[in-house]
């Protein structure tokens, strides 16, 4: 039964997308490594709990499948603040969001990392 289960996992793994826009922050990514880790021994990893296993893959399948999302459908596809998806993706890109980083660096920060020979991680030890 195990088998079945790793197999289940396997497949939706396949079928999730991967967003190359959020290094190190993509769900996708993220699930990957979690099965792998749960899954250690393969189809031979025994399972102490069937019923939380099955319970998580069905709730990543409603996930993948935009379940509520089609059960529940919105008027309008903007937030409050007028925001389309397409913005919020592009603002949530991990380039974007290292840009206002080091715009909220201040000015004598910036000029020290830009000229000083060792890397900043350095000067905090």
């Amino acid at each position: 039964m195990a088998a079945s289960r790793y197999r289940r996992f396997l497949r939706l793994c396949e079928e999730w997308p991967t967003e190359d826009s959020k290094q190190q922050r993509d769900l996708g990514s993220f699930l990957r490594q979690r099965v792998a880790q749960a899954f250690r021994e393969g189809e031979n990893t025994p399972i102490s709990d069937p019923e939380a296993c099955d319970q998580m893959y069905e709730s990543l399948v409603r996930i993948h499948t935009n379940f509520y999302k089609n059960k529940y459908p919105r008027l309008k596809d903007t937030t409050f603040t007028g925001v389309t998806v397409e913005d919020c993706r592009t603002i949530l890109a991990t380039d974007i969001l290292k840009q206002m980083e080091d715009m909220k660096k201040g000015t004598w920060k910036r000029l020290r990392e830009r000229f000083s020979a060792k890397k900043p991680e350095e000067d905090s030890k």
